[in-house]
């Protein structure tokens, strides 16, 4: 079941939505983040037709996301440009989701900065293939992923990935990015002393573009430790066009066991 294909399924139930069935996006025991995020982000724009373009997000991670889902969206605040909306995602009862988003008009600028460009990466063209992993059950077996750089990285604690989903149809480019925004382990995965566990606890987005574009669907996805120690991490996300264009900035809070 693609993205696209799990945001058709949505459907009205009561002053909510549901979602039944929502196989084939796990990560150990939960759904991969971006897929739940994507699905609440969905139930926010069928609640609200007419909101404006996205332009930031933060994103709970609370508990275990299954396969069957209730969702609830309300209107915290519209003003004249922004308006403010909450989702929370519910399993067996109990609350395993949560988001706030922030839409936004635009206005005439008054002021402007030129998004980053990204340098020191191998061209997705030129870029190695990267197997998929051995369980088929695994979310990551629905991208295609390719080696940005050499093997080991140029920075301790970095990790940069090319990736496209292998089936698009169904999403938007902001759908898309969101669904693929916190596809790569955290970048604290290389500095760790053995094999553990990781965990996403929260995520805060913004979009640099209301209409973000590639080629090919193709990806730069960068996440980076700022600093772990304790069993977490403080990580930030990064994600550039196939121009090298930057499009969209987080952090994220990552639990580490083991």
């Amino acid at each position: 079941m693609s993205l696209g294909d799990l945001v058709k399924r949505i459907e009205p139930s009561g002053g909510g939505f549901v979602l039944h069935g929502a196989d084939g996006w796990t990560q150990g025991r939960t759904m991969y983040g971006g897929a739940s995020t994507l699905i609440a982000y969905a139930a926010a724009r069928r609640a609200f037709a007419d909101l404006p373009p996205l332009r930031g997000a933060q994103v709970g991670f609370v508990g275990p996301v299954g396969e069957d889902l209730d969702i609830s969206v309300s209107m915290l605040r519209q003003g004249r440009n922004v308006s403010q909306v909450v989702t929370d995602m519910f399993c067996d009862g109990q609350i395993v989701h949560r988001c706030l988003w922030l839409f936004g008009s635009a206005r005439e600028p008054n002021a402007k900065v030129e998004p980053q460009r990204v340098e020191g990466v191998l061209a997705v063209d030129t870029a190695d293939e990267m197997p998929p992993p051995m369980d088929n059950l695994h979310f990551i077996r629905k991208l295609e992923l390719r080696r940005a750089e050499g093997r080991g990285g140029s920075r301790p604690g970095t990790v940069r990935r090319w990736a496209r989903f292998r089936e698009r149809s169904g999403l938007d480019p902001i759908g898309e990015l969101l669904g693929i925004g916190d596809a790569l382990p955290p970048g604290s995965m290389r500095t760790m002393r053995r094999r553990g566990p990781i965990s996403s606890i929260n995520w805060s987005l913004t979009l640099l573009n209301d209409h973000p574009q590639t080629r090919d669907g193709w990806w730069l996805l960068e996440t980076s430790s700022n600093f772990a120690d304790d069993g977490f991490s403080s990580e930030t996300l990064r994600c550039w066009n196939a121009d090298g264009v930057e499009v969209m900035r987080g952090l994220q809070s990552v639990a580490i066991f083991g």
